[in-house]
């Protein structure tokens, strides 16, 4: 179990990283109804992780084994596309960065979000965890390293858990700090987001180059 965590670690912390989710959290907490949206949106983005990550770690368990020299082409092939989509997306993310003294492009939900309800905010937060492509790769690579570890049940059931909480942290930790300390949290929170706001790209295109890099390479071992 320890090397299936150990191997996803990177994973995990590609998806905690993702600008989007944080300046989304963040903005609910800066809105009129923080406390339920916000709540909303943590449930959300953490089922989504791991109905992502266990989708994959179950058509994991379903692909051919090692053969007798040891080597896992199938899993191979799934890393490297896998990896693949990884690179396109950093290229993407590095071409559509803002230039000097351009205002950088956010989703147009990202206006309604002083309107949302807790449902919208829970729905919202599964498909950016879920749905988002970006996420979708990460949580996908991270079910084909712990399906075919070998793990039983329960041990799969741990490792999914904690590259999860991993996962989720950096959306988690603002939610729960802000229910605490508000009245201290708000200026910090309104700096961060918009610090992200204008490295969203740059911060992306790095991850996912690296990350697609580190998955290539798992997925050459593979043979």
């Amino acid at each position: 179990m320890g090397p299936a965590i150990g191997q996803t670690l990177p994973l995990a912390l590609g998806i905690a990283i993702s600008p989007v989710p944080i300046i989304a959290a963040v903005l609910m907490l800066l809105s009129p109804k923080a406390r339920t949206t916000s709540v909303g949106f943590l449930i959300g983005w953490v089922l989504g992780i791991v109905l992502a990550t266990t989708v994959f770690v179950l058509l994991s368990n379903i692909l051919p084994g090692a053969t007798d020299t040891g080597s896992k082409p199938i899993l191979g092939i799934v890393q490297l596309v896998l990896g693949s989509g990884m690179l396109f997306l950093a290229l993407r993310q590095w071409r559509g960065r803002p230039g000097p003294g351009d205002e950088p492009h956010m989703p147009k939900w990202m206006q309604t979000v002083d309107h949302i309800s807790f449902g919208g905010a829970f729905g919202l937060g599964a498909l950016l965890a879920g749905a988002n492509p970006k996420n979708l790769l990460l949580a996908a690579s991270a079910g084909a390293t712990i399906g075919s570890a070998g793990l039983g049940a329960g041990e799969a059931t741990v490792t999914v858990a904690v590259f999860t909480l991993l996962a989720a942290c950096t959306v988690l930790v603002p939610v729960i700090g802000y229910l605490v300390a508000s009245e201290r949290l708000a200026g910090p929170l309104d700096a961060l987001r918009v610090w992200l706001s204008m490295e969203n790209a740059v911060i992306m295109s790095v991850l996912l180059l690296v990350l697609g890099l580190v998955v290539i390479g798992k997925g050459i071992s593979s043979f």
